[in-house]
């Protein structure tokens, strides 16, 4: 299939596939809404991970207002229940272009790479509310699993390797996402199935995004700490998790 060439990078870039055990209870028709609320969840996280590195490296605070007016109206139906579907569909757009602060280097190509992953991400989260309203599944809070979590607790506290790791995390998330959705696709109704396919085109071009974001931030070789952060996020996909979530490990 077409996708076989997007995933082959991955696989590699990956150190363990996801246990046939996930794919057993993913598959599970009663734990599609766990699934369902958890990908949605993880869709919003995303996005504001990217805004966040905007934010924090590359912005003034003027400019860091028009990415946090951007994200309210999702924010707002996430967390409090605000608005709907319908009023979302015309709320996915930044109001300015952002410029870097002088004397960033990698500024610009940051902006135009997170910003692009913002904008799908929060399409993608509204396809996945999308489709939870089609089969009438409810948001409900869904507390965090121990995957980004047990990844971030490695990240150095000194700059600029804390940005450094924090990207190829970024780098490991979409990329486990992005595994997943293909292995979880054949097992699902069609129009889920084809869904999670839809979306491994722009999970794959996410991966490599924070990859070379990585490696222009460091001006050299990161290749050991790419290793080593491919060491930490294999053994939370293969140990033994008793939490279910999308980026859980093997079920209990």
């Amino acid at each position: 299939m077409p996708h076989q060439q997007l995933l082959g990078p991955i696989l590699s870039f990956l150190q363990c596939s996801t246990p046939d055990a996930w794919i057993d209870e993913a598959k599970k028709p009663e734990n599609l809404p766990t699934i369902l609320r958890d990908h949605l969840a993880c869709e919003l996280k995303a996005g504001q991970t990217a805004m966040h590195f905007i934010r924090k490296y590359v912005i003034d605070k003027e400019q860091g207002k028009i990415l946090a007016d951007w994200f309210a109206p999702f924010e707002g139906y996430l967390y409090r229940q605000e608005g709907d579907l319908a009023s979302l569909a015309v709320k996915n757009n930044i109001a300015k272009s952002l410029t870097p602060k002088p004397g960033c280097a990698y500024g610009q190509d940051l902006i135009d790479k997170m910003v692009l992953l913002i904008k799908e991400e929060l399409h993608h989260f509204y396809q996945v509310l999308e489709i939870m309203e089609g089969r009438d599944i409810p948001f409900e809070n869904i507390t965090a699993g121990r995957y980004a979590k047990g990844m971030m607790k490695h990240v150095t506290t000194h700059e600029p390797n804390t940005l450094i790791d924090k990207l190829i995390i970024g780098a490991y998330i979409e990329a486990r996402s992005c595994e997943r959705f293909a292995k979880l696709a054949p097992f699902l109704a069609d129009d889920l199935n084809k869904f999670y396919v839809s979306l491994l085109r722009s999970e794959a071009r996410h991966y490599q995004d924070y990859l070379i974001l990585a490696e222009q931030v460091a001006g050299t070789d990161i290749s050991d700490r790419i290793a080593y952060f491919g060491k930490v996020e294999a053994e939370l996909i293969s140990t033994p998790d008793s939490d279910f979530k999308f980026h859980s490990g093997s079920p209990i």
